[in-house]
């Protein structure tokens, strides 16, 4: 990495200096900025339907086009709110600033009031720009400069004002092209790294349902070699070895809901933490059980879902309390659960609900305690395991995330000089 000969102030306190030939300019001089329009949902007359961007499609230098909606635009608004390429894409609310390029993802499309369409002009390079958009937004200027009410908002004469570094249009585009292909090298790392954290994922379900379902062998061999195995007589679960017992739930737990509470009751702190379908939601000075106890979230797209409670808590209606009839370790029951995916027993209603009486009748595979105790520890030591090589992997990503950062910086403030070779 190498600089540039000389160097002067910016006039901007915190790019600091720039290379001597460089020069800053307000954005309002090198582009022009135009907010999109009020979401109408129906015809005003000879309007037309069209597709349009709204903040929830702009993400930091990639647009989101996976959710596109439409709206009816007049033919003055059609003409004036049309993306073309190279168009940068600024959300003027949510996480303001948040900028990206438009690259003709669609063949025709708009923008909403949300969004600003900024239109570089033929003197400067839109990536590069683009590139400064994101520092500018990882730096805070636009948090800093935004109007607030109750919701922030980025004005398009707030943008305008901004001061932009710009050396000559082919320097920028050196820069920009410099950019684009390090930023993709970092990114499939990236890329490839988040695809070992979903591996790692996928390895440790399998352990825990392999291990809850047909137990574990010391050796490290498949348990299947190990012992002689029978039909289970449960459709999903096949085989299980031949000296586990086959139980109904209702006989292993008790499944009852817990009790209403209200939101207002719930609050930030108390005494005892308050679980609902899907776990924590707060806390409150009552409680409601006392002890270890497997959740079964009973309301929601969720429904199913397993939580843990320990001591003394308050369970809401929303989540079913596993209480012991016979003894078991909480932890191979809660993966067992787990691994049966509740969720596809729910019954559609106005939301999607657990049927307790539906749940309890089900059959489940039951080894002595001793083998859960054995299964447990088994879990628990692989999933330390595999938690550690994850919590590592994310560090790296995290790293790679902020080298990333850090390179666009360097470069587009001139702290480092590229040229066509690097």
């Amino acid at each position: 990495m190498i600089k540039y000969e000389k160097y002067k102030d910016s006039g901007v306190e915190w790019i600091g200096e720039i290379p001597e030939h460089w020069g800053t300019k307000k954005l309002k001089y090198v582009a022009n900025i135009v907010l999109g329009k009020m979401l109408t949902n129906s015809d005003k007359g000879d309007y037309k339907k069209r597709k349009y961007l709204r903040a929830a499609n702009i993400e930091w230098l990639k647009l989101n086009a996976d959710d596109i909606k439409e709206m009816w635009f007049s033919d003055e608004e059609l003409k004036r709110l049309r993306l073309k390429t190279n168009d940068l894409l600024v959300s003027e609310g949510g996480e303001v600033g948040r900028t990206c390029i438009w690259k003709n993802e669609l063949d025709e499309c708009y923008i909403q009031n949300s969004v600003h369409k900024t239109t570089i002009n033929s003197l400067n390079d839109p990536t590069f720009l683009l590139y400064q958009f994101y520092i500018y937004g990882q730096k805070g200027v636009f948090d800093s400069i935004v109007n607030r009410i109750s919701i922030a908002h980025l004005t398009g004469e707030k943008i305008k004002e901004i001061n932009f570094i710009c050396p000559h249009l082919k320097e920028q585009t050196t820069i920009a092209n410099y950019l684009d292909r390090k930023t993709a090298e970092i990114d499939d790392l990236i890329a490839k790294k988040e695809q070992l954290l979903t591996l790692y994922e996928e390895e440790k379900t399998a352990i825990i349902n392999q291990a809850v379902t047909k137990g574990i062998n010391p050796d490290g061999k498949d348990v299947m070699h190990r012992v002689s195995m029978k039909d289970s007589g449960i459709e999903w679960l096949g085989e299980i070895p031949e000296h586990w017992e086959v139980k109904k739930l209702k006989y292993v737990a008790d499944l009852k809901s817990g009790s209403s509470i209200t939101s207002e009751q719930i609050k930030e702190s108390d005494d005892y933490p308050v679980y609902g379908g899907n776990g924590l939601r707060g806390y409150s000075s009552n409680y409601t059980h006392d002890g270890n106890h497997v959740l079964i979230g009973r309301q929601g797209a969720l429904c199913g879902n397993i939580n843990y409670a320990y001591n003394k808590f308050f369970a809401s209606e929303h989540a079913v309390v596993a209480t012991p009839l016979v003894s078991y370790e909480l932890i191979w029951f809660g993966e067992l659960l787990r691994t049966m995916d509740l969720n596809q027993y729910s019954v559609s209603a106005a939301q999607p609900g657990l049927s307790v009486g539906n749940i309890k009748v089900l059959e489940i595979p039951f080894p002595s305690l001793k083998e859960q105790t054995a299964i447990v520890n088994q879990i628990k030591k692989e999933t330390t395991r595999i938690n550690s090589k994850t919590e590592k992997t994310k560090k790296l990503i995290e790293l790679q995330k902020e080298f990333r950062t850090a390179l666009i910086s360097e470069v587009v403030t001139g702290k480092i000089r590229v040229t066509n070779e690097n």
